[in-house]
């Protein structure tokens, strides 16, 4: 066989380096771009008008009573970012074994919600259905007497939470419990009710991942977590399994689809933009967030950097939007570039 010649070498012809040399040109030939418009603030909400309440393993992040998510909102609305999602702490005497409290259209985010349409109706507002808030067990679904998640039934509970949302004026429904099922049966519940327009972002691809543990702090499900999620939430190590899981959803009627946890999943959102071509965005979940704060306040990374950096990955990657915590540090930042 005849030895192969090696291509000729670029340099000096070509320097790479030559558009890398200004801010001028460095801004010209940037391939992602990541605007205020892709960020999605998570807030968690308590009852009550006392003080907000420091999450411990999030600093910088807080429960916050209905009075200062309005004041979050106001801020939203200031700096640019489009949507927020909400998260309840429940009070201790509202959690049952059957998580009822979910659907209550007067709970805890129903009436944040409809505060925040009356003063804020452009900002959109997205809410999370998952009965773990709601239940003592720290679950996202029913139990049976054997400790197992009952599917079909906790899917009839989400569906009912999921309408009490659409009806407090709920732009978004997040289905984030991985029940089968529940994506075709949230939407045909918001049809039959004339929900036409309610949007459905589902967590379509939800791995049991070691990086919720301050988020749970947050929502006080994690003290009283029975077992672990293995048997709903994906196995970090499957990736052809995220793309069924995606198809599915949308086949179902998901308007957009959601991959958590963010940076180490990356890969998946890409495999998953590309097969399924719907908007397709990431959660930047707690433990990120406190790993990056951690960092920062140890002086061995720079925050600020940090941040914008981790977000244009997720931009990179084929994410349209992103949900973190970092969002109204994002924003400034962003105003600032």
């Amino acid at each position: 066989m005849a030895k192969q010649t090696p291509p000729q070498a670029a340099y000096p012809a070509t320097r790479l380096r030559r558009l890398r040399q200004k801010d001028w040109s460095r801004r010209l030939t940037q391939e992602t771009l990541l605007s205020v418009n892709d960020l999605i603030w998570p807030l968690f909400v308590i009852d009550g008008n006392g003080d907000n309440q420091p999450i411990q393993s999030m600093p910088g992040v807080e429960r916050r009573t209905i009075k200062t998510v309005l004041q979050a909102c106001e801020d939203a609305s200031n700096i640019g970012i489009p949507l927020i999602s909400l998260f309840p702490y429940t009070d201790n005497t509202l959690r049952s074994d059957d998580g009822i409290e979910a659907t209550n259209t007067e709970n805890l985010i129903c009436r944040t919600v409809r505060a925040i349409k009356s003063e804020f109706p452009d900002l959109g507002v997205m809410c999370d259905v998952a009965l773990d808030p709601y239940t003592s067990h720290g679950h996202d679904g029913l139990l049976d007497s054997s400790g197992r998640v009952m599917n079909d039934a906790t899917v009839d509970v989400l569906v009912a939470q999921s309408l009490s949302l659409a009806e407090a004026g709920c732009d978004i429904i997040a289905p984030s419990d991985m029940m089968d099922g529940r994506v075709g049966a949230i939407r045909q519940g918001l049809e039959d009710k004339h929900f036409h327009d309610t949007l459905i972002m589902s967590y379509a691809v939800k791995y049991a991942s070691s990086l919720y543990g301050p988020f749970r702090e947050a929502v006080g499900s994690g003290a009283r977590l029975v077992g672990d999620k293995k048997t709903y939430q994906m196995n970090p190590a499957n990736t052809d399994e995220s793309i069924r899981e995606a198809t599915l959803d949308v086949a179902e009627g998901a308007d957009m689809l959601l991959i958590k946890p963010g940076l180490p999943y990356l890969d998946i959102v890409s495999r998953i933009k590309q097969a399924c071509s719907v908007p397709t965005f990431s959660y930047q979940v707690s433990g990120e967030y406190a790993m990056i704060k951690a960092a920062a306040q140890n002086q061995w990374i720079e925050e600020d950097s940090v941040i914008l950096e981790s977000l244009i990955s997720f931009k990179r990657a084929g994410c349209d939007g992103v949900l973190t915590y970092f969002a109204p540090n994002a924003a400034k930042l962003l105003k600032r570039h």
